[in-house]
């Protein structure tokens, strides 16, 4: 029989928790580890963990900018193996993300193999790329072995890892950083070092600097990608002010003039994380949805250079309209936001401006150049305490020798002869013959001074505060001499530009005008056919199994369409962009918001300056301008307010010299009463047109009394009409026999 298991916790053990309590302890230390070692960079070095130890791990692999490649699946190993245990992908991801020039604008890593494209395409797998550190991350990382930051265990305590770099490059702002974290989130775009190393450089000689005077050398973003920066500068010093905000972006576009009076348009610069395959996805569907008229193609002739020819339709577009149409559309035009959101050098997360950010900088290199002149002044002392003993010992070379040989245990004996030290006893036993020879005394007499000398200088720096930020200064000014303006990694390459002018003309005043015949069918199915097509040529086009015409109306490819529907609403369509009559067209629901439910009472070509009279299935309706009825979105614009239970029915153009309204039921009661007794509005419910207990308005129509009454294509002459005559809201008569039986005066 098997024994029972005796793992079992003892009940004293057990200690009963709220459940809130114990969900909120442990959420809240998500939280803080979200925080604090993931998603936010240090503002000293601009770093997250993984990044941090992605370079150190491979500069304890030597892969400095001067060695050999290794296998980035190597170095993933490593940061996995000592100090980074998570998925090999995500490591993965920010090494690659580290060497793409796209994504950064100092790399810190430099790729060899397939490491991605501006297109979106992803990297080669770890096993066939290959990595090492460029000389920015090397500034980052040097003096690391000088004591210059702390360091602590790593996850499993059998290595340490650095806490912080020691940051000899502005990191933070030169790259950027962007992450999401629980409760907030950080987006810092990158700028241009030069532009950094002049604000650091003003900020050491003015301490209380105004954010204003910072911005003027900052200048704003610097994106890997290039572009324009169009934001105004109010907005800019606002931004840096608060730290936050958010930059407008361009791409960089040229015109390229061909014969014959023709041009194309070359995008040259695209913005920062705009993926550019996507991009011109964006722009053909554009093109094929007809949404831009005045685009003709688009082609993507990249190679090394990013090259996105545009061709329009006409040379009389100005490019300047295509251009701005394209940014409002496209992603040809972005907005960066800025949310300087770092953890300070106290491990808490905060919002900077401008000023805190660099001074945190500063702040930070000049701990580092104290702890690297106190580690180094301790290598000095060190060494000058061998140089002495050395020299003792060339001064009585001849008894060392015989203390050496002659005795069992020298050192002791050496100690007491010479009064030296255990360091200096220890380093003359290990000296070896060669150094015995006269010329090496000399040297080391010389290094004995030169080492004075710096002794005293580094006891002067670690007294002096100003000789530290002049150390400071000289290292900014290194900076910028090494990854500044005049190299071709730090050319600056966002401009900035101003804010664009208002385009005088619409994109309207360049389609070309022709003739369509647009047509609606009873299933929604909306097209657009070349020329004014009679009814027997609409009817025979071809048409999906069960569905037949219900509109076709005459236009000019620059009209717009006004389509009426039983919500009450009116929608506008532009003729230009509705598909070819080649196919079935397409559902004129996925071109506005029209429910399945709803029906579409009338469709018509916006002239402009006409009246409309609108009257819902209640009875109510009302005189309704035209100009009063254009939407300008896909939601339509709400003219007949309605209830729940009622729909639109009626529409009918106010015809010039109308002076009567005849108003219709289901249950062909007629109603004839002057215009002049129903309102003019540009929305609501309307006044009560017909009164019936049971009955339902059916429809409505304005026309001239002494024209007579249209009716289902007779006309009734007004003499006839004298027993229909009433007021408005009165109820209806039944009409005489051989009168139409039409419900609709237009059926």
């Amino acid at each position: 029989m098997a024994k029972r298991s005796t793992n079992v916790i003892p009940l004293a053990t057990v200690k009963p928790v709220q459940f809130g309590q114990a969900l909120q302890e442990r959420y809240l230390s998500y939280a803080l580890s979200t925080i604090m070692a993931r998603s936010l960079p240090d503002v000293r070095d601009g770093l997250k963990p993984v990044h941090r130890r992605l370079l150190y791990a491979m500069r304890q692999l030597r892969l400095d900018p001067n060695s050999a490649f290794k296998k980035s699946a190597r170095v993933v190993g490593d940061v996995i193996g000592q100090y980074h245990p998570h998925g090999d992908q995500s490591i993965y991801d920010a090494l690659v993300r580290l060497a793409q020039e796209f994504s950064v604008r100092y790399p810190l890593i430099e790729g060899q193999g397939n490491f991605g494209n501006i297109d979106g395409d992803n990297p080669a797998a770890m096993r066939y790329t290959e990595a090492r550190l460029t000389a920015v991350a090397e500034a980052l990382l040097t003096g690391i072995d000088e004591n210059a930051v702390d360091f602590r265990p790593n996850y499993d305590g059998s290595a340490q890892e650095p806490i912080v770099l020691p940051g000899g490059f502005p990191n933070l702002l030169a790259n950027g950083a962007a992450g999401i974290a629980v409760g907030m989130a950080t987006s810092i775009p990158p700028h241009n070092a030069s532009d950094l190393c002049d604000a650091l450089l003003h900020l050491i000689r003015t301490p209380n600097a105004r954010i204003e005077t910072l911005v003027d050398l900052v200048r704003g973003p610097d994106f890997p990608t290039g572009g324009l920066l169009v934001e105004p500068r109010d907005s800019i010093v606002e931004a840096y002010r608060t730290g936050r905000g958010a930059f407008r972006l361009r791409a960089r576009w040229i015109r390229e003039e061909l014969p014959r009076g023709q041009y194309r348009i070359i995008v040259t610069e695209i913005p920062y994380q705009v993926q550019k395959g996507k991009l011109i996805e964006r722009i053909a569907e554009i093109i094929n949805a007809k949404k831009l008229p005045i685009l003709e193609d688009v082609r993507d002739e990249s190679a090394e250079d990013v090259r996105i020819v545009l061709d329009p339709r006409t040379g009389n577009v100005p490019a300047e309209l295509l251009m701005e149409q394209l940014f409002r559309l496209t992603d040809l035009e972005t907005r960066f936001p800025l949310n300087l959101n770092v953890l300070d050098k106290d491990n808490t997360p905060r919002v900077m401006d401008l000023r805190q950010a660099l001074q945190a900088f500063l702040d930070h290199r000049r701990e580092v150049l104290v702890r690297r002149s106190t580690f180094r002044l301790a290598e000095i002392e060190r060494r000058l305490e061998i140089l002495d003993g050395y020299l003792v010992a060339y001064l009585n070379l001849d008894r060392l020798i015989k203390i050496i040989r002659e005795e069992d245990e020298p050192k002791p004996k050496m100690i007491r002869a010479f009064r030296l030290t255990d360091l200096q006893a220890e380093a003359i036993l290990n000296m070896r013959l060669r150094a015995l020879r006269r010329l090496e005394e000399f040297e080391i007499k010389g290094e004995h001074k030169k080492l004075t000398v710096e002794r005293k200088e580094l006891k002067a720096l670690l007294k002096e505060e100003k000789l530290q930020w002049q150390a400071i200064s000289a290292e900014v000014q290194e900076i910028k001499a090494k990854f500044g303006s005049k190299t071709a990694l730090g050319k600056r390459r966002t401009e900035l530009a101003d804010a664009p002018a208002e385009v005088e003309h619409a994109v309207e005043d360049f389609v070309e005008r022709e003739p369509v015949t647009v047509l609606l069918s009873d299933k929604g199915w909306i097209r657009a056919a070349k020329g004014h097509l009679d009814e027997k040529a609409a009817a025979e086009l071809k048409y999906k199994e069960g569905d037949q015409p219900k509109f076709a109306v005459h236009a000019q490819s620059i009209d717009k369409i006004l389509v009426f529907a039983t919500n009450g609403r009116f929608y506008t369509l532009p003729c230009d962009r509705l598909p070819s009559a080649r196919g079935h067209g397409e559902p004129l629901r996925l071109m506005i918001e029209l429910g399945n439910e709803q029906d579409i009472v009338q469709f018509e070509v916006l002239k402009g300056g006409r009246k409309f009279l609108v009257a819902s299935d209640a009875g109510r309706g009302f005189v309704v301008p035209e100009d009063e009825v254009v939407a300008h979105t896909k939601n339509g614009k709400q003219v007949l307010n309605l209830t729940d239970e009622e729909k639109a029915v009626a529409f009918s153009v106010v015809p010039d010299g109308s002076d009567s309204i005849a108003a219709l039921s289901k249950g062909r009661k007629l109603l004839i009463f002057p215009l002049e007794q129903v309102p003019e509005m540009g929305r609501g419910r309307g006044v009560l047109l017909q009164k019936s207990k049971a009955d339902q308005l059916s429809d409505a129509q304005a026309f001239r009394l002494s024209d007579g009454l249209p009716w289902a294509g007779r006309t009734i002459a007004a003499a006839e009409l004298k027993f229909w005559r009433g007021e408005r809201a009165q109820a209806g008569r039944m009409p005489e026999k051989g009168w139409p039986r039409a419900k609709r005066f237009r059926d």
